[in-house]
Protein backbone atom coordinates (compact mmCIF):
# COMPACT_ATOMS: atom_id res chain seq x y z
CA UNK A 1 0.00 0.00 0.00
CA UNK A 2 1.50 3.15 -1.50
CA UNK A 3 1.87 6.24 1.05
CA UNK A 4 -1.09 7.87 -0.76
CA UNK A 5 -3.16 5.28 -0.23
CA UNK A 6 -2.76 5.43 3.12
CA UNK A 7 -2.97 9.02 3.86
CA UNK A 8 -6.40 8.55 2.17
CA UNK A 9 -7.65 5.66 4.44
CA UNK A 10 -6.31 8.04 7.57
CA UNK A 11 -8.73 10.83 6.46
CA UNK A 12 -11.66 8.61 5.57
CA UNK A 13 -11.19 6.94 9.20
CA UNK A 14 -11.22 10.51 10.52
CA UNK A 15 -14.24 11.71 8.88
CA UNK A 16 -16.10 9.10 9.65
CA UNK A 17 -15.02 9.09 13.44
CA UNK A 18 -15.83 13.14 13.74
CA UNK A 19 -19.73 12.52 11.38
CA UNK A 20 -20.27 9.66 13.91
CA UNK A 21 -19.68 12.43 17.14
CA UNK A 22 -21.44 15.07 15.85
CA UNK A 23 -24.63 12.52 14.90
CA UNK A 24 -23.97 11.16 18.06
CA UNK A 25 -24.36 15.04 19.68
CA UNK A 26 -26.99 15.60 17.84
CA UNK A 27 -28.73 12.69 18.65
CA UNK A 28 -28.19 13.60 22.75
CA UNK A 29 -30.11 16.71 21.87
CA UNK A 30 -32.56 15.46 20.65
CA UNK A 31 -32.97 13.58 22.91
CA UNK A 32 -32.87 15.51 25.91
CA UNK A 33 -35.50 17.63 24.32
CA UNK A 34 -38.99 17.46 26.06
CA UNK A 35 -41.13 17.27 22.70
CA UNK A 36 -39.32 14.53 21.03
CA UNK A 37 -40.96 11.04 21.52
CA UNK A 38 -41.19 7.73 19.91
CA UNK A 39 -44.14 7.34 18.38
CA UNK A 40 -45.87 3.84 17.75
CA UNK A 41 -48.83 3.39 15.87
CA UNK A 42 -51.39 1.30 17.13
CA UNK A 43 -50.63 -2.74 16.05
CA UNK A 44 -53.91 -2.33 13.51
CA UNK A 45 -52.88 0.59 11.99
CA UNK A 46 -49.42 -0.42 10.88
CA UNK A 47 -48.57 -1.18 7.06
CA UNK A 48 -50.75 -0.18 4.26
CA UNK A 49 -53.67 0.60 6.42
CA UNK A 50 -55.65 -2.44 5.38
CA UNK A 51 -57.24 -2.42 9.07
CA UNK A 52 -60.23 -0.12 8.01
CA UNK A 53 -60.98 -2.30 4.65
CA UNK A 54 -60.99 -5.05 6.57
CA UNK A 55 -63.76 -3.53 8.97
CA UNK A 56 -66.22 -2.17 6.27
CA UNK A 57 -65.28 -5.48 4.43
CA UNK A 58 -66.75 -6.97 7.50
CA UNK A 59 -69.42 -4.90 8.55
CA UNK A 60 -71.17 -3.61 5.20
CA UNK A 61 -72.67 -6.74 4.37
CA UNK A 62 -74.72 -6.51 7.67
CA UNK A 63 -76.24 -3.34 6.69
CA UNK A 64 -79.41 -2.26 5.23
CA UNK A 65 -80.92 0.18 2.97
CA UNK A 66 -84.24 1.16 4.58
CA UNK A 67 -86.98 2.72 1.90
CA UNK A 68 -90.51 3.47 3.90
CA UNK A 69 -94.00 4.52 2.23
CA UNK A 70 -96.91 6.39 3.58
CA UNK A 71 -99.64 7.42 2.21
CA UNK A 72 -100.03 11.61 2.02
CA UNK A 73 -103.65 13.30 1.50
CA UNK A 74 -103.53 17.40 0.30
CA UNK A 75 -105.49 18.14 3.26
CA UNK A 76 -101.98 16.77 5.17
CA UNK A 77 -99.91 19.01 3.28
CA UNK A 78 -102.04 22.27 2.51
CA UNK A 79 -104.33 22.02 6.00
CA UNK A 80 -107.40 21.92 4.37
CA UNK A 81 -109.00 19.13 2.53
CA UNK A 82 -109.58 20.14 -0.96
CA UNK A 83 -110.35 16.87 -2.13
CA UNK A 84 -109.52 13.45 -1.45
CA UNK A 85 -106.62 12.42 -3.66
CA UNK A 86 -103.94 11.16 -2.53
CA UNK A 87 -100.56 10.02 -3.22
CA UNK A 88 -97.24 8.21 -1.83
CA UNK A 89 -93.98 9.90 -0.12
CA UNK A 90 -91.15 7.73 0.23
CA UNK A 91 -88.14 8.50 2.73
CA UNK A 92 -84.92 6.35 3.02
CA UNK A 93 -82.66 5.72 6.00
CA UNK A 94 -80.63 2.82 7.18
CA UNK A 95 -80.62 -0.63 9.14
CA UNK A 96 -78.19 -3.09 10.68
CA UNK A 97 -78.94 -7.06 10.72
CA UNK A 98 -78.54 -7.89 14.14
CA UNK A 99 -80.02 -11.63 13.91
CA UNK A 100 -79.34 -13.79 11.31
CA UNK A 101 -83.20 -15.09 11.02
CA UNK A 102 -83.93 -11.27 10.25
CA UNK A 103 -84.09 -8.42 12.82
CA UNK A 104 -82.76 -5.25 12.08
CA UNK A 105 -82.36 -2.23 14.01
CA UNK A 106 -83.21 0.99 12.93
CA UNK A 107 -84.24 4.20 14.30
CA UNK A 108 -87.68 4.78 15.15
CA UNK A 109 -87.94 8.12 12.69
CA UNK A 110 -87.33 5.89 9.76
CA UNK A 111 -90.12 3.90 9.84
CA UNK A 112 -92.74 5.95 11.85
CA UNK A 113 -96.10 6.10 9.96
CA UNK A 114 -94.67 4.11 7.29
CA UNK A 115 -97.38 1.95 6.02
CA UNK A 116 -94.91 -0.32 3.55
CA UNK A 117 -91.39 -0.81 4.24
CA UNK A 118 -88.68 -2.13 1.80
CA UNK A 119 -85.37 -3.54 3.38
CA UNK A 120 -82.51 -4.06 0.21
CA UNK A 121 -79.93 -6.32 1.64
CA UNK A 122 -76.09 -5.71 0.66
CA UNK A 123 -76.83 -7.95 -2.27
CA UNK A 124 -79.53 -6.38 -3.70
CA UNK A 125 -82.43 -8.48 -2.46
CA UNK A 126 -85.65 -6.70 -1.36
CA UNK A 127 -87.57 -7.72 1.16
CA UNK A 128 -90.63 -6.70 2.99
CA UNK A 129 -90.21 -5.59 6.35
CA UNK A 130 -92.64 -5.77 9.17
CA UNK A 131 -92.42 -3.39 12.35
CA UNK A 132 -91.74 -6.10 15.88
CA UNK A 133 -91.64 -2.77 18.24
CA UNK A 134 -90.73 0.73 18.66
CA UNK A 135 -89.63 3.44 21.35
CA UNK A 136 -89.39 7.26 20.62
CA UNK A 137 -88.51 7.33 23.82
CA UNK A 138 -85.27 6.35 22.79
CA UNK A 139 -85.47 6.76 18.81
CA UNK A 140 -85.07 2.64 18.65
CA UNK A 141 -87.15 0.43 16.44
CA UNK A 142 -87.03 -3.16 15.41
CA UNK A 143 -88.07 -4.77 12.21
CA UNK A 144 -87.72 -8.17 10.64
CA UNK A 145 -87.77 -9.62 7.17
CA UNK A 146 -88.39 -13.17 6.37
CA UNK A 147 -84.72 -14.51 5.36
CA UNK A 148 -82.17 -17.16 7.05
CA UNK A 149 -78.58 -17.48 7.39
CA UNK A 150 -77.96 -13.54 7.11
CA UNK A 151 -74.84 -12.07 7.95
CA UNK A 152 -75.66 -10.40 11.66
CA UNK A 153 -73.24 -7.78 13.22
CA UNK A 154 -71.55 -8.16 16.30
CA UNK A 155 -72.60 -6.29 19.49
CA UNK A 156 -69.80 -3.93 21.41
CA UNK A 157 -69.53 -2.86 24.53
CA UNK A 158 -70.33 0.64 24.95
CA UNK A 159 -69.82 1.36 28.62
CA UNK A 160 -65.98 0.50 27.26
CA UNK A 161 -65.79 3.60 24.77
CA UNK A 162 -63.33 5.84 25.56
CA UNK A 163 -63.06 9.51 23.80
CA UNK A 164 -60.47 9.81 21.06
CA UNK A 165 -61.27 6.04 19.33
CA UNK A 166 -61.44 5.26 15.75
CA UNK A 167 -64.85 4.70 15.00
CA UNK A 168 -66.87 4.16 11.53
CA UNK A 169 -70.42 5.28 10.50
CA UNK A 170 -72.15 3.22 7.65
CA UNK A 171 -75.08 3.70 5.95
CA UNK A 172 -76.52 5.02 2.85
CA UNK A 173 -76.44 8.76 3.18
CA UNK A 174 -78.81 10.79 0.61
CA UNK A 175 -79.57 7.79 -1.39
CA UNK A 176 -75.59 6.70 -1.95
CA UNK A 177 -75.95 2.94 -0.66
CA UNK A 178 -73.32 1.59 1.72
CA UNK A 179 -71.02 4.32 2.44
CA UNK A 180 -68.43 4.04 5.26
CA UNK A 181 -66.79 7.40 6.95
CA UNK A 182 -64.74 7.53 9.40
CA UNK A 183 -63.73 9.73 12.48
CA UNK A 184 -63.53 9.40 16.38
CA UNK A 185 -65.50 9.39 19.42
CA UNK A 186 -65.74 13.09 20.32
CA UNK A 187 -67.68 12.71 23.13
CA UNK A 188 -69.36 10.21 25.53
CA UNK A 189 -72.79 11.05 27.43
CA UNK A 190 -74.32 13.67 25.74
CA UNK A 191 -77.66 14.71 26.89
CA UNK A 192 -80.70 17.56 26.54
CA UNK A 193 -79.94 17.55 23.23
CA UNK A 194 -83.72 17.37 22.19
CA UNK A 195 -83.88 14.35 19.67
CA UNK A 196 -84.99 11.59 22.40
CA UNK A 197 -86.75 11.57 25.87
CA UNK A 198 -83.77 9.57 27.38
CA UNK A 199 -80.55 10.84 25.74
CA UNK A 200 -77.27 9.26 26.20
CA UNK A 201 -75.71 9.72 22.76
CA UNK A 202 -72.12 9.04 21.62
CA UNK A 203 -70.76 12.47 19.71
CA UNK A 204 -68.67 11.98 16.35
CA UNK A 205 -67.48 13.44 13.90
CA UNK A 206 -67.72 10.57 11.47
CA UNK A 207 -69.77 11.97 8.50
CA UNK A 208 -73.26 11.31 9.50
CA UNK A 209 -75.87 12.34 6.61
CA UNK A 210 -79.53 12.04 5.80
CA UNK A 211 -80.21 8.77 5.08
CA UNK A 212 -77.71 7.23 7.46
CA UNK A 213 -79.83 7.33 10.47
CA UNK A 214 -80.23 3.76 11.64
CA UNK A 215 -76.96 2.40 10.37
CA UNK A 216 -74.22 1.34 12.62
CA UNK A 217 -71.79 2.88 13.72
CA UNK A 218 -68.74 0.46 15.13
CA UNK A 219 -65.21 0.34 16.72
CA UNK A 220 -62.28 -1.00 14.88
CA UNK A 221 -62.84 -4.87 16.00
CA UNK A 222 -66.29 -3.89 13.49
CA UNK A 223 -68.32 -4.33 16.76
CA UNK A 224 -71.70 -2.34 16.84
CA UNK A 225 -71.39 0.38 19.64
CA UNK A 226 -74.05 2.88 18.51
CA UNK A 227 -77.00 3.49 16.02
CA UNK A 228 -76.61 6.42 14.13
CA UNK A 229 -79.77 9.56 15.11
CA UNK A 230 -78.96 12.43 13.87
CA UNK A 231 -76.89 15.32 13.44
CA UNK A 232 -76.46 19.05 14.97
CA UNK A 233 -75.99 21.01 11.42
CA UNK A 234 -77.05 24.67 10.10
CA UNK A 235 -76.62 23.76 6.79
CA UNK A 236 -79.00 20.66 6.54
CA UNK A 237 -75.41 18.07 5.72
CA UNK A 238 -72.61 16.85 7.84
CA UNK A 239 -70.93 19.36 10.00
CA UNK A 240 -68.47 17.43 12.20
CA UNK A 241 -70.99 16.47 14.82
CA UNK A 242 -73.75 13.47 14.88
CA UNK A 243 -74.79 11.16 17.48
CA UNK A 244 -75.44 8.12 17.72
CA UNK A 245 -77.41 5.61 20.56
CA UNK A 246 -75.19 3.57 22.68
CA UNK A 247 -75.19 -0.03 21.83
CA UNK A 248 -76.11 -1.20 25.61
CA UNK A 249 -79.10 0.92 25.38
CA UNK A 250 -79.93 0.27 22.44
CA UNK A 251 -79.52 -4.08 22.54
CA UNK A 252 -81.74 -3.48 26.33
CA UNK A 253 -84.85 -1.65 23.75
CA UNK A 254 -84.40 -4.21 21.53
CA UNK A 255 -84.61 -7.25 23.88
CA UNK A 256 -87.53 -5.75 25.43
CA UNK A 257 -89.57 -5.26 22.69
CA UNK A 258 -88.33 -8.44 20.81
CA UNK A 259 -89.66 -10.44 23.89
CA UNK A 260 -92.29 -8.38 25.80
CA UNK A 261 -93.48 -5.99 22.61
CA UNK A 262 -92.98 -3.29 24.67
CA UNK A 263 -90.85 -1.47 26.95
CA UNK A 264 -90.74 -1.52 30.73
CA UNK A 265 -88.57 1.47 32.83
CA UNK A 266 -87.63 1.50 36.14
CA UNK A 267 -89.22 4.75 38.02
CA UNK A 268 -88.31 5.77 41.09
CA UNK A 269 -91.21 8.87 41.63
CA UNK A 270 -88.47 11.90 42.57
CA UNK A 271 -88.14 14.97 40.50
CA UNK A 272 -84.10 16.03 40.25
CA UNK A 273 -81.66 19.15 38.97
CA UNK A 274 -78.69 19.71 38.01
CA UNK A 275 -76.19 20.88 40.51
CA UNK A 276 -74.85 24.24 39.11
CA UNK A 277 -71.23 25.85 40.70
CA UNK A 278 -73.78 28.66 43.12
CA UNK A 279 -75.63 25.66 44.16
CA UNK A 280 -73.15 23.47 45.03
CA UNK A 281 -71.77 25.96 47.21
CA UNK A 282 -74.79 26.76 48.40
CA UNK A 283 -75.21 23.05 49.83
CA UNK A 284 -71.68 22.30 50.92
CA UNK A 285 -70.34 20.62 47.79
CA UNK A 286 -66.73 21.16 46.67
CA UNK A 287 -67.72 21.22 42.77
CA UNK A 288 -70.58 20.74 41.42
CA UNK A 289 -71.71 17.12 41.15
CA UNK A 290 -75.27 14.80 41.80
CA UNK A 291 -78.40 15.53 40.98
CA UNK A 292 -80.50 17.89 43.74
CA UNK A 293 -83.73 16.14 44.71
CA UNK A 294 -86.29 19.00 43.99
CA UNK A 295 -89.44 17.21 44.74
CA UNK A 296 -90.79 13.43 46.12
CA UNK A 297 -94.14 12.06 44.87
CA UNK A 298 -96.83 10.57 47.89
CA UNK A 299 -96.25 6.88 48.38
CA UNK A 300 -93.67 6.58 45.88
CA UNK A 301 -90.03 4.53 45.63
CA UNK A 302 -88.48 7.49 47.13
CA UNK A 303 -90.71 8.51 49.65
CA UNK A 304 -90.69 4.93 51.21
CA UNK A 305 -86.55 4.94 50.73
CA UNK A 306 -86.71 8.40 53.27
CA UNK A 307 -85.45 10.80 50.35
CA UNK A 308 -86.61 14.22 50.97
CA UNK A 309 -86.46 17.54 49.12
CA UNK A 310 -83.06 19.37 49.35
CA UNK A 311 -81.08 16.13 49.25
CA UNK A 312 -77.99 15.67 46.81
CA UNK A 313 -77.72 12.27 45.25
CA UNK A 314 -73.77 11.92 44.77
CA UNK A 315 -73.83 7.89 44.53
CA UNK A 316 -75.98 5.07 42.65
CA UNK A 317 -74.52 1.27 43.72
CA UNK A 318 -71.37 3.01 44.56
CA UNK A 319 -70.98 4.70 41.27
CA UNK A 320 -70.44 8.42 41.25
CA UNK A 321 -73.43 10.34 39.50
CA UNK A 322 -72.20 13.18 37.01
CA UNK A 323 -75.19 14.96 36.40
CA UNK A 324 -78.79 14.57 36.08
CA UNK A 325 -79.32 12.75 32.67
CA UNK A 326 -77.19 9.93 33.92
CA UNK A 327 -79.36 9.01 37.28
CA UNK A 328 -81.85 9.79 34.94
CA UNK A 329 -81.32 7.20 32.36
CA UNK A 330 -79.40 4.31 35.15
CA UNK A 331 -83.04 4.44 36.93
CA UNK A 332 -85.32 4.25 33.73
CA UNK A 333 -82.66 1.12 32.83
CA UNK A 334 -82.65 -0.67 36.41
CA UNK A 335 -85.41 -3.97 36.72
CA UNK A 336 -88.53 -2.68 38.05
CA UNK A 337 -87.88 -4.78 41.56
CA UNK A 338 -84.68 -4.27 42.17
CA UNK A 339 -82.80 -2.39 45.02
CA UNK A 340 -80.56 0.14 44.48
CA UNK A 341 -78.12 2.23 47.29
CA UNK A 342 -77.89 5.87 47.46
CA UNK A 343 -75.39 8.13 48.94
CA UNK A 344 -77.31 10.82 49.53
CA UNK A 345 -76.03 14.62 50.71
CA UNK A 346 -78.25 16.34 53.23
CA UNK A 347 -77.44 18.99 55.50
CA UNK A 348 -74.11 18.57 54.76
CA UNK A 349 -74.29 14.87 55.84
CA UNK A 350 -73.59 11.66 53.99
CA UNK A 351 -76.13 9.28 54.34
CA UNK A 352 -76.92 5.74 52.86
CA UNK A 353 -80.47 4.97 51.78
CA UNK A 354 -82.01 2.17 49.63
CA UNK A 355 -84.33 2.45 47.07
CA UNK A 356 -87.24 -0.35 45.84
CA UNK A 357 -87.89 0.49 41.49
CA UNK A 358 -90.91 0.15 40.46
CA UNK A 359 -92.62 0.49 37.22
CA UNK A 360 -93.18 3.68 35.26
CA UNK A 361 -96.37 4.23 34.55
CA UNK A 362 -97.67 5.52 30.74
CA UNK A 363 -97.17 9.11 30.52
CA UNK A 364 -100.15 11.15 31.51
CA UNK A 365 -101.24 13.84 29.81
CA UNK A 366 -99.46 17.45 31.45
CA UNK A 367 -101.72 20.87 31.56
CA UNK A 368 -99.85 23.84 32.22
CA UNK A 369 -101.08 27.07 32.41
CA UNK A 370 -98.96 30.14 31.24
CA UNK A 371 -101.60 32.70 32.17
CA UNK A 372 -100.53 35.95 34.36
CA UNK A 373 -102.85 38.47 35.14
CA UNK A 374 -101.42 42.15 36.84
CA UNK A 375 -102.51 42.58 40.44
CA UNK A 376 -102.12 45.86 42.44
CA UNK A 377 -101.44 45.83 46.07
CA UNK A 378 -97.67 44.74 45.43
CA UNK A 379 -95.55 43.95 48.68
CA UNK A 380 -92.00 45.34 48.59
CA UNK A 381 -89.67 42.59 49.93
CA UNK A 382 -85.90 42.83 51.60
CA UNK A 383 -84.71 41.59 48.25
CA UNK A 384 -83.96 43.88 45.05
CA UNK A 385 -85.43 43.48 41.79
CA UNK A 386 -88.01 41.81 42.35
CA UNK A 387 -91.94 42.07 43.84
CA UNK A 388 -94.25 39.52 45.37
CA UNK A 389 -97.40 39.20 46.56
CA UNK A 390 -99.74 36.38 48.35
CA UNK A 391 -101.69 33.77 46.71
CA UNK A 392 -104.72 33.07 46.46
CA UNK A 393 -107.32 29.66 44.97
CA UNK A 394 -107.82 32.38 42.12
CA UNK A 395 -104.39 32.86 41.74
CA UNK A 396 -103.51 29.42 41.79
CA UNK A 397 -105.99 28.60 39.24
CA UNK A 398 -104.73 30.73 36.70
CA UNK A 399 -101.15 29.53 37.31
CA UNK A 400 -102.02 25.78 36.50
CA UNK A 401 -101.61 25.29 40.63
CA UNK A 402 -103.96 23.48 43.22
CA UNK A 403 -105.82 25.72 45.24
CA UNK A 404 -104.44 24.42 48.30
CA UNK A 405 -101.09 25.46 47.50
CA UNK A 406 -98.88 27.36 49.28
CA UNK A 407 -95.86 30.57 49.20
CA UNK A 408 -95.71 33.86 47.37
CA UNK A 409 -96.19 35.17 44.00
CA UNK A 410 -93.65 37.07 41.90
CA UNK A 411 -95.69 39.62 40.07
CA UNK A 412 -93.21 41.77 38.44
CA UNK A 413 -89.14 41.50 37.89
CA UNK A 414 -87.24 44.19 37.13
CA UNK A 415 -84.75 43.95 33.96
CA UNK A 416 -80.98 43.70 34.73
CA UNK A 417 -81.51 43.36 38.39
CA UNK A 418 -80.23 40.22 39.80
CA UNK A 419 -83.38 38.55 39.75
CA UNK A 420 -83.37 38.82 36.55
CA UNK A 421 -80.19 37.71 35.67
CA UNK A 422 -80.75 34.31 37.90
CA UNK A 423 -83.90 33.30 35.79
CA UNK A 424 -86.97 34.68 37.79
CA UNK A 425 -89.46 35.38 35.98
CA UNK A 426 -93.36 36.82 36.65
CA UNK A 427 -95.98 34.29 38.14
CA UNK A 428 -93.06 31.90 39.78
CA UNK A 429 -94.46 31.04 43.18
CA UNK A 430 -91.44 31.05 46.05
CA UNK A 431 -92.04 27.98 48.55
CA UNK A 432 -89.05 28.24 50.08
CA UNK A 433 -86.08 30.59 51.19
CA UNK A 434 -82.90 29.18 52.50
CA UNK A 435 -84.96 25.77 53.13
CA UNK A 436 -87.70 28.07 54.93
CA UNK A 437 -90.70 27.24 54.28
CA UNK A 438 -92.89 30.39 53.13
CA UNK A 439 -97.08 30.55 53.64
CA UNK A 440 -97.14 34.30 52.84
CA UNK A 441 -95.50 37.42 52.14
CA UNK A 442 -95.29 37.99 55.93
CA UNK A 443 -93.16 34.68 56.35
CA UNK A 444 -91.11 35.99 53.21
CA UNK A 445 -90.23 39.79 54.44
CA UNK A 446 -88.90 37.65 57.84
CA UNK A 447 -86.82 35.04 56.04
CA UNK A 448 -85.09 38.06 54.41
CA UNK A 449 -84.86 40.67 57.11
CA UNK A 450 -81.77 39.25 57.72
CA UNK A 451 -79.97 38.61 53.87
CA UNK A 452 -77.29 41.44 53.08
CA UNK A 453 -75.72 42.77 50.40
CA UNK A 454 -73.01 40.01 48.91
CA UNK A 455 -74.89 37.09 50.63
CA UNK A 456 -76.34 34.09 48.61
CA UNK A 457 -79.98 33.39 48.76
CA UNK A 458 -81.46 29.69 48.10
CA UNK A 459 -85.00 30.09 47.26
CA UNK A 460 -87.22 27.16 45.76
CA UNK A 461 -89.23 28.04 43.10
CA UNK A 462 -92.74 26.42 41.61
CA UNK A 463 -93.15 27.17 38.08
CA UNK A 464 -96.27 25.54 36.39
CA UNK A 465 -95.77 22.25 37.10
CA UNK A 466 -91.42 21.96 37.68
CA UNK A 467 -89.73 22.64 40.35
CA UNK A 468 -86.24 23.36 41.21
CA UNK A 469 -83.75 25.57 43.27
CA UNK A 470 -82.22 28.92 42.19
CA UNK A 471 -79.75 30.94 44.13
CA UNK A 472 -79.98 34.51 44.04
CA UNK A 473 -76.82 36.93 44.39
CA UNK A 474 -76.94 39.98 46.48
CA UNK A 475 -74.78 42.70 45.52
CA UNK A 476 -73.12 44.64 48.23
Amino acid sequence: MNKKTVLIFIIALAVGYLAGTRLDIFTKEKAQSPYIYNFQAPPGLKGEGSAFSDVARMVSPTVVNISTTKVVGLGDLFGQLRNTKKWKEESLGSGVIVSADGYIITNNHVIEKAEEIKVTLFDKQDYKGKVIGSDPKTDIAIIKIKAKDLPAINWGDSDKLDVGEFVLAFGNPFGLSHTVTMGIVSALGRASVGIADYEDFIQTDASINPGNSGGPLVNVKGELIGVNTAIISKTGGNQGIGFAVPSNMARSVMTQLIKEGKVTRGWAGVAIQQVTPELAKTFGLKKPEGALVTEIIDNSPAEKSGLKRGDIILEVNKKGVDDVEQLRNFIAQSRVGSRIALNVLRDTKSISLNLTVAELAQDSAESRSDSRQERRGTEKNALAGFSVMDINSDTAKQLGLPGDVYGVVIESVEPDSAADEAGLKKGDLIQEVNKARINNVNDFNKAVSHIRGGDTVLLFINRGENKFYITLKMFS
